[in-house]
């Protein structure tokens, strides 16, 4: 079966609360993020779920694996997603291309979406570049997060867009997740504080452009 070639993107690993949180975040500017996808997925066991990707070329959408279902449908333009706006487009996906080597577990947690249509380039709806070439992002450096995950862990999700600022950690900080793999992951939040992510932008500092780096994949909960 043909394949269209997956990026090299390396993937988040949150340290702290479970996947699909932003805590300690704030209310996005509406439309700020046009890159933003959300995504209504069906599972093989027709639940319903929901999760957040990158609008990354008109036609595809990136997103982690495990967010693969039945079907899946993606909005964009949205800022609230009880709240439908006229910069709404909502484009069906037909056909799902997660990573051949994905894990469960957590490893290779990222996912192409092809959608039925190109969607219109609109100020609402925009593309977000992945990096030109594999880059070292050193640790320290601060990582843009959004997504319309829970604000707590016994929180419902966001209807309105959330973000929060994260720091890049040194590898060590994740060891003692199992599936931590620092060749593919990111360490990335601060264990001593109750922030959390869902998806990462990085802006780096030698460029003015913001690029994808990655996807979140799994964490753990607050003790």
């Amino acid at each position: 079966m043909h394949r269209p070639p997956l990026p090299l993107v390396l993937l988040l690993l949150c340290c702290r609360a479970q996947a699909g949180e932003i805590i300690g975040g704030t209310e996005s500017k509406p439309h700020s993020r046009p890159y933003m996808a959300y995504l209504e997925i069906v599972t093989s066991r027709e639940k319903q779920v929901a999760c957040g990707g990158f609008l990354i070329r008109r036609d595809f959408v990136l997103t982690a694996a495990h967010c693969a279902g039945r079907s899946v449908t993606v909005t964009l333009g949205a800022h609230n997603i009880q709240k439908k706006e006229d910069t709404w487009q909502r484009l069906e996906v037909i056909k799902q291309f997660p990573y051949p080597k994905y894990e469960p577990a957590g490893l290779h947690d990222i996912m192409l979406l092809k959608l039925e249509e190109k969607a219109n380039l609109t100020l609402a709806v925009g593309t977000l570049p992945l990096p030109p070439h594999v880059t070292f992002i050193r640790p320290g450096r601060m990582c843009q997060v959004a997504g319309w995950g829970r604000t707590g862990v016994k929180e419902p999700a966001s209807s309105t867009l959330q973000e929060v600022k994260l720091r890049l950690m040194e590898p060590r900080a994740c060891s003692h997740f199992p599936a931590f793999d620092h060749n593919l992951q990111l360490c990335v939040g601060n264990p001593q504080s109750t922030k959390s992510a869902f998806k990462v932008i990085l802006r780096l500092r030698s460029s003015p452009q913001i690029t994808v780096q990655g996807a979140d994949t799994f964490g753990r909960r607050r003790s």
